[in-house]
């Protein structure tokens, strides 16, 4: 048995998109950007996708730009509004994904004052000092996570756009975690830009969406062309779009039965390594399942000489996990969100994130493993 539980990071392809996809990449070839009948099949292709992911949304068409992924989108929506709106103030906290974080610091250094919201030891954000620091002020971006990619906190983003608008600022959400997962109606979250990646809810690698308000006139972020109504220069990601409003379609049509079947996985993990390990808590909010993501579970592990090799040593054992965001697996600082919340740099931390493929049986053979690494240390 090998066992897959890094799905924050990315999910395998579900068979039904992959159907829905295949004839763009072997029969339906045009450009979509060409006036022949080869190009109008597939400009009407991107087309009736773009209305399948507004209709789940509760938005227009006119309101949906296909992207490659949730990083172009927050880019899009944070530097784009910035540049095209003259706004020199912008609020995020500490927690976000570096999609955010690195594209503020970006801002920061061509000249936008950058404040970051206040939050406890768990990852709860300070609502409070948000609508403190917009009160009086020029016209503000701000950027809160809809659920953290590492702890699962999931963030109060109606409560944040009220407090938004009665401020008359611009609110930004990365909502690539939850997309495909919960319902968003666009007629009350009071965003003005949301992203999704179709890769986190069992769609295709390299395309995503952003939602911009009509409301709010920016610039495009890439030149080159007059594709998506003017607003992303680039032929578009065909077979991709298809693939994403098909997992779309999929995730909202199965959504009670998933979040039932996946919430199930996790409280039977929290249980079975509570079971199994004495010195073992979660980190943020990632143990309560209302005020977390069902799919993402955060774990705080006993300080050992194996958490170093932790995440390879569950690889050898036949486990895939993650120790925080994929995106930065590769470097040794280790997570800035754990850092932020001033988790013990001693301890172990692994994210197990679950799937509508994964199996009890799965969750069984993960903790054990888990379980077993602490064990076998010598003392």
């Amino acid at each position: 048995m090998r066992v897959y539980l890094d799905n924050a990071a990315t999910t395998p392809l579900d068979k039904e998109v992959f159907d829905a996809m295949a004839p763009f990449m072997l029969e339906h070839y045009g450009n979509p950007s060409s006036i022949h009948s080869h190009g109008r099949e597939v400009r009407a292709a991107i087309e009736k996708a773009r209305r399948t992911v507004a209709t789940l949304l509760n938005t227009s068409p006119a309101e949906i730009f296909f992207t490659s992924g949730g990083t172009e989108a927050d880019n899009m929506a944070l530097v784009c509004t910035c540049h095209s709106l003259g706004i020199k103030r912008a609020i995020t906290s500490k927690l976000e994904h570096h999609a955010v974080l690195h594209t503020m610091e970006l801002l920061e250094k061509q000249g936008v004052e950058v404040l970051y919201l206040r939050h406890d030891e768990r990852g709860n954000l300070d609502l409070d000092h948000l609508d403190e620091l917009l009160a009086g002020q020029p016209q503000t971006l701000v950027s809160v996570m809809h659920a953290n990619n590492e702890i699962g906190n999931l963030n109060d983003v109606e409560g944040i756009g009220r407090i938004c608008k009665t401020h008359n600022a611009i609110f930004h959400s990365d909502t690539v975690q939850t997309m495909g997962h919960y319902k968003h109606d666009l007629q009350t979250l009071g965003a003005n830009f949301i992203v999704g990646s179709a890769h986190k809810f069992h769609g295709p690698k390299g395309v995503g969406f952003l939602y911009c308000d009509a409301g709010v006139k920016i610039q495009p972020l890439i030149q080159g062309g007059a594709q998506e109504r003017n607003m992303r220069g680039g032929t578009e990601n065909v077979y991709g779009i298809i693939g994403l409003a098909k997992a779309m379609e999929i995730a909202y049509r199965d959504m009670e039965e998933h979040t039932r079947h996946i919430q199930g996985l996790k409280d039977r993990m929290i249980s079975k390594l509570k079971e199994q390990m004495d010195d073992i808590s979660f980190n943020g909010m990632s143990e309560f399942g209302d005020r977390s993501l069902y799919t993402v579970l955060n774990t705080s592990l006993p300080a050992s000489d194996i958490n170093e090799m932790l995440l390879f040593s569950m690889d050898i054992n036949k486990v895939s996990v993650s120790g925080g965001s994929a995106c930065s697996s590769g470097a040794n600082t280790g997570s800035h969100v754990l850092r932020a919340l001033g988790c013990d740099p001693e301890r172990g931390s692994v994210r197990f994130s679950f799937s509508k493929y994964n199996t009890p049986e799965e969750i069984d053979f993960a903790a054990e493993t888990l379980a077993k690494l602490y064990k076998n240390v010598p003392a």
